[in-house]
């Protein structure tokens, strides 16, 4: 009672499953990867026939689901700029323009070692993709101090969200969900904690950090040294506790795997 309820899913389910959410859950994100090919899906995640995807997207739009989209790009077997716009072309026809949707950086895991991490400059392809499709909030995953990290105004472009990682470090959306330059209405489910900013975290060593996203531990430290400097919250240069003459980084990065 009183919980802002939110799920991540493939989207792969019953319509029973679908009417159980509807009673409880407020936000829903459904992972896609290799930007929907239906033979990437048949192949590697073992999903015989991904329509039911798309049709569990509409339903939840139905029963009022607050809907984000996520696409997985993995190098070299699913990474095609033409069925990425197949995908966008369909959100933004069936689910509109203010579906979020997320390009994520693939990292070599598990079963599938063998194909490299996704390089950036594709993702932001991606990106630009979708903007050009008429997307308005279109952001990078699995790349931690990425700019399109960030939530802007689709209306006067102004930055509302900063975030690295899992964090937020700045919000200026209004309380009633608008850009407070221009007054537009974002689109952004629930309310921000007004404990979002408390130390809660423990900090990870950065060799360890960026050994799990796949980013070369330069770009984060940048990150870090460039938000210091300009007095960003949350940007924390120093030692990681516990690390002292283990030979890591003297830098880390807030995470929300580590917590206290």
């Amino acid at each position: 009672e009183g919980l802002f309820n939110t799920i991540v899913t493939n989207g792969y389910m019953t319509d029973e499953a679908l009417d159980l959410m509807g009673k409880f859950v407020d936000a829903a994100t459904v992972d896609f990867k290799g930007n929907a090919d239906p033979e990437f899906a048949r192949k590697l995640a073992y999903v015989p026939d991904i329509e039911p995807v798309f049709q569990a997207l509409l339903e939840m739009k139905r029963k009022g689901i607050f809907i984000e989209v996520t696409d997985l790009v993995v190098p070299e077997i699913g990474a095609d700029l033409e069925k990425a716009r197949k995908l966008i072309r369909w959100i933004h026809d069936n689910l509109g323009p203010e579906t979020p949707i997320h390009f994520l950086r693939f990292h070599p895991d598990y079963k599938l070692t063998n194909i490299p991490p996704t390089p950036v400059e594709l993702l932001e392809r991606h990106a630009e993709l979708a903007k050009k499709e008429g997307m308005h909030y279109v952001y990078i995953g699995n790349v931690p101090g990425h700019r399109l990290e960030n939530t802007y105004c689709p209306r006067c472009g102004r930055l509302l969200v900063r975030r690295i990682g899992f964090d937020i470090i700045e919000w200026r959306i209004t309380e009633d969900g608008r850009c407070p330059y221009c007054g537009y209405k974002i689109n952004i489910a629930g309310k921000l904690h007004p404990t979002y900013r408390a130390p809660r975290m423990r900090y990870i060593p950065l060799d360890l950090y960026t050994d799990f996203v796949h980013v070369k531990p330069e770009e984060v430290v940048e990150y870090i040294r460039r938000n210091a400097a300009t007095g960003v919250k949350g940007a924390n240069p120093g030692r990681a506790p516990g690390t002292r003459g283990k030979g890591f980084n003297r830098y880390s990065l807030p995470s929300t795997r580590v917590q206290r």
